[in-house]
């Protein structure tokens, strides 16, 4: 399989396309050691990878033309607007549906938004599929309510075709700016969460709540995580910035209690829902910082192993500081950023890295995920 936007030259996002898979793993392993150079690594693990295509679960489409001719992709050299909803990262079903949007988008009549000229409606239409029953969330972004009627009008024959289509909504984001999405979510369907299934582990996913896309590989990151804390036996774990819950609902268990900590309310009730569904009562999830709750807790109270899972930034200083401080007697750090992981891990004191795998999430790019396991030092 090969793609003929890359081929052509019309997209490059995908820039190491040209290079094998297992030469595109092999140059992120080098990176990866590279960034940990001078970091006492016991072992460096096996690299995880899943397939070349067909691998990604969510589409961020900008929408450009104009409302007779509408088209879903990015800019194409020159500017013009590109079509990518044949992209050969999504699975097939997913290009169907995606192409049956930009029609879609022509038959309701909603007018692009346009950048230049800061007018127009919609702004982005947001695909997320769940790998376990091949279900939708579809979410249309909008500058404001003008052109909400319009996606209602045109809506139940679209369910009618595509009933895999289970959550729709509407996002407003009014401000002239790059950013993807508002405050205002408003839901066009009964249902409000997808579910996804990884590992027997029911996740919940919401509209604004951050999901992985490769549930391939995703599946293999959190089964990983969940046979190390079964290695390490724990009498309490935390789980922080936890998302939907993967890690947590992942190394659950009727021994030990688990504390999940995510800013994100949305994510939350995700994580609670799939807790209830699972029948376990010794989780508990609450939306809070996840460096003020570790400040905010006392020495006593601290777990023999913690899992941080962190955005592109980080965990930072402070709650190196407070790792450090703390000293469980595990810490599990799962990274989505090399650069940031290599300055947590020399900030955080008093502990050997027993393990490092990277999971290759995002195929043909220079992105990868990391898992590092930290035992104390005695």
């Amino acid at each position: 399989m090969s793609c003929e936007f890359f081929a052509k030259g019309l997209c490059q996002s995908c820039r190491f396309m040209a290079k094998s898979l297992d030469e595109q793993l092999t140059d992120k392993q080098q990176k990866l050691e590279s960034l940990l150079a001078g970091l006492n690594v016991d072992a460096f693990l096996p690299p995880v990878s899943g397939p070349e295509f067909g691998f990604r679960n969510k589409a961020k489409m900008v929408v450009m033309g104009a409302a007779h001719e509408p088209v879903l992709g990015i800019p194409g050299p020159g500017g013009k607007p590109l079509s990518l909803t044949a992209c050969p990262l999504y699975p097939a079903d997913m290009q169907v549906l995606l192409a049956e949007l930009e029609a879609f988008v022509r038959r309701a009549g909603i007018p692009p938004y346009r950048v230049d000229k800061a007018k127009g409606e919609l702004k982005f239409v947001l695909l997320t599929r769940s790998a376990v029953r091949g279900e939708f969330m579809l979410r249309f972004v909008l500058r404001s309510h003008d052109a909400i009627h319009r996606i209602e009008r045109e809506l139940p024959a679209l369910l009618a075709s595509f009933p895999a289509i289970k959550v729709v909504s509407v996002n407003l984001q009014p401000v002239h700016m790059a950013r993807l999405e508002g405050d205002e979510e408003i839901f066009l369907t009964d249902a409000t969460r997808l579910e996804e299934v990884f590992n027997a582990v029911p996740l919940y996913i919401r509209p604004k709540s951050f999901f992985q896309t490769n549930p391939e590989v995703a599946s293999a990151l959190y089964a990983t995580a969940a046979a190390w804390v079964d290695e390490l036996k724990p009498e309490s774990l935390w789980d922080l910035f936890c998302g939907v819950g993967g890690f947590g609902l992942h190394c659950a268990s009727d021994t030990f209690p688990v504390t999940g900590i995510e800013i994100e309310a949305e994510a939350i009730e995700c994580a609670r829902m799939s807790a209830r569904s699972m029948g376990l009562e010794n989780l508990s999830f609450s939306a809070l910082d996840s460096t003020d709750f570790a400040k905010g807790s006392d020495a006593a109270s601290v777990p023999e192993v913690i899992i941080v899972n962190p955005p592109r930034r980080g965990i930072g200083d402070e709650l190196c500081a407070s790792l450090s401080a703390f000293g469980p007697r595990a810490i599990i750090y799962s990274s989505c950023n090399g650069e940031t992981l290599a300055k947590d891990l020399r900030a955080i004191d008093g502990y050997r890295i027993a393990r490092v795998q990277l999971f290759d999430m995002f195929p043909h790019s220079d992105h990868f995920e990391v898992l590092c396991l930290l035992t104390k030092v005695d």
